[in-house]
């Protein structure tokens, strides 16, 4: 069996955490990119060395898990959740994923959490953690031992950020009316089972779930793009809608160049002031006609942004998807991404998630951990790669953060060293946003307690803190974070480890406290029947099926 050393965030819950908040910031702080960050100064650090990428910090070292050098960690809020979504399609077709497509904080996204919502339309910030067991659960050292030295030094820490959740009936909730423009590949790849197809499936019930004062366009498009429906207001015209969404078959080439275009340009000419505007593309996202490089796609889509408030909301479907194009176009829309396979999860994406998905909590919303210098040696937060902010840009409302709806949860996950006697104190979570419709900048902030960071994960740690780390170790696992020189079968391009040529020899460094796959598998199947939760299930079933592949 592979061992799989990894590194994550989680936490046990600290009754005592000291809450801060600063609420309502006056309006002069919007665009001061020099501001102190959150929390307790951080300790210098060298010029340029500020938000590095964990790769480039020196993957495939020993020392790859070494933090950043200074003890300020800044990124911009993503509920993207297609990663896992792709990876599970993928390995119950009998391959693992690429492990490029792997990214940890949409594994991690895509479980419930069990964060505490606000009482208003702002962010929750809940923070606890967990000790990792000292060199991995079968306490081997080696290679992997060496690497992490003394895991016992090492927690995980789990920052959660929440909104409050909403329900799309009238009378129980007041989400402004939505103008949605829905952008379809009608392209020959979408004609294979379970693509285009399941998108008409998906657009009917999305229409049926719309109110009355909500409108919607339909542009399709393969080679060239055609507008199927102008912007209509949905009441009285659900007939014909659901007429034009049954006309939609697959034909020619994939030019999403041009389907953005002729999407933004419709949700222009469409765009309603006080209304949520967005732009809703359904594809598989493997474009081969026009411009297929997301580089010269994304000054329109800025542009929608900037000028009208107009956000992307990207939905993957098919056995081969662009992951890496359809995430690069949602980031640069100040959207997000998820991915359906099956009816059931289109069904949850536009019925059970419609507001969260269709409307706004919060816009450019970032995070910021500031570490105490005293009380922790070592930190790394685990995923977000993509997202990474200038620790000095936290509070320039200038720079694009993230943005989120109702009912979201987003969870950091960070690996901690407590220094030698550390109490009190070592971090505090700020999350600041800007309101959707006034821009007015606000912000949360919670500290965390040492104490909060020294119970055992595995059996002692609340069940949702574990399913958060079995979801981070397990794309840890996907990403590579083997023993070294031991290649698993073969991915879904037929490579050892989805990069032609290469092998998992000098991949990235184990992480402090890591499972085996055996025992990833084992911890699934209790946290299934500890939960109750079908999606937990779901995931034990996947890590079991990953086993058998790895041999």
């Amino acid at each position: 069996m592979l061992t799989v050393p990894l590194l994550l965030t989680g936490c046990t819950g600290s009754g005592g955490d000291e809450r801060t908040t600063q609420r309502a910031l006056e309006d002069g702080a919007a665009g001061e990119g020099a501001l102190p960050p959150a929390g307790p100064a951080p300790s210098a650090a060298p010029d340029g060395a500020y938000d590095a990428a964990p790769e480039a910090a020196g993957a495939g070292r020993a020392d790859a898990f070494a933090p950043e050098p200074d003890m300020v960690s800044t990124f911009a809020l993503d509920v993207d959740t297609a990663s896992y979504s792709y990876a599970r399609r993928t390995i119950g077709a009998g391959s693992l994923p690429q492990p490029d497509t792997v990214r940890h904080e949409e594994f991690i996204n895509s479980f419930r959490q069990d964060y505490a919502p606000p009482a208003d339309d702002g962010f929750s910030v809940s923070t606890d953690g967990a000790r990792v067991p000292a060199g991995g659960e079968t306490g081997e050292t080696g290679e992997a031992g060496e690497a992490g030295e003394a895991d016992g030094d090492w927690s995980l820490m789990r920052v959660g950020l929440s909104t409050r959740p909403e329900s799309n009936e009238y009378g129980t909730r007041k989400r402004r009316p939505a103008a949605l423009t829905f952008v379809v590949d009608v392209s020959g790849s979408m004609a294979e089972p379970g693509r285009l197809s399941l998108v008409r499936e998906a657009l009917h019930t999305a229409v049926d779930e719309l109110r009355d004062d909500d409108s919607l366009a339909l542009v399709a498009f393969s080679d060239v793009a055609r507008t199927v429906l102008p912007m209509t207001a949905v009441g009285g015209a659900e007939d014909r809608i659901h007429d034009a969404v049954e006309k939609l078959q697959p034909t020619d080439s994939t030019n999403v160049e041009a389907g953005l275009t002729r999407g933004y340009d419709e949700a222009v000419d469409g765009h309603r002031k006080g209304a949520t505007n967005r732009v809703v593309l359904l594809s598989d996202a493997l474009a081969n006609t026009g411009a297929t490089d997301a580089g010269t796609i994304l000054d329109r889509i800025a542009a929608g942004r900037e000028d009208y408030g107009i956000t992307l909301f990207g939905v993957g479907v098919g056995s081969e998807y662009g992951d890496a194009l359809m995430e690069r176009l949602t980031n640069e829309g100040d959207g997000h991404t998820t991915y359906v396979s099956e009816t059931a999860e289109a069904r949850e994406v536009f019925v059970e998630d419609l507001p969260r998905n269709v409307d706004l909590r919060a816009r450019d919303a970032k995070a910021q951990v500031v570490f105490d210098a005293d009380a922790v040696s070592d930190y790394r937060l685990i995923g977000y790669d993509n997202r990474q902010v200038a620790d000095e840009d936290f509070r320039n409302d200038a720079v694009d953060g993230g943005e989120v709806g109702p009912g979201h949860t987003v969870t950091a996950l960070y690996a901690v060293r407590l220094a030698e006697g550390a109490s009190g104190s070592v971090a505090t979570a700020t999350v600041r946003w800007l309101d959707p419709d006034t821009r007015a900048p606000h912000e949360e902030s919670r500290t965390v307690d040492a104490a909060a960071l020294t119970g055992d994960l595995w059996g002692a740690a609340p069940s949702r803190l574990q399913v958060t780390a079995l979801a981070a170790y397990f794309a840890d696992a996907l990403r590579g974070g083997s023993d070294a020189g031991t290649a698993p079968e073969p991915y879904a391009d037929g490579s050892a480890d989805g990069k032609e040529g290469s092998t998992t020899t000098g991949g990235p460094a184990p992480l402090p406290g890591a499972p085996t796959v055996g025992e990833l598998a084992g911890h699934a199947e209790d946290l299934a029947d500890e939960t109750e939760d079908p999606a937990v299930a779901d995931l034990a079933e996947t890590v079991r099926q990953a086993v058998e592949l790895t041999g």
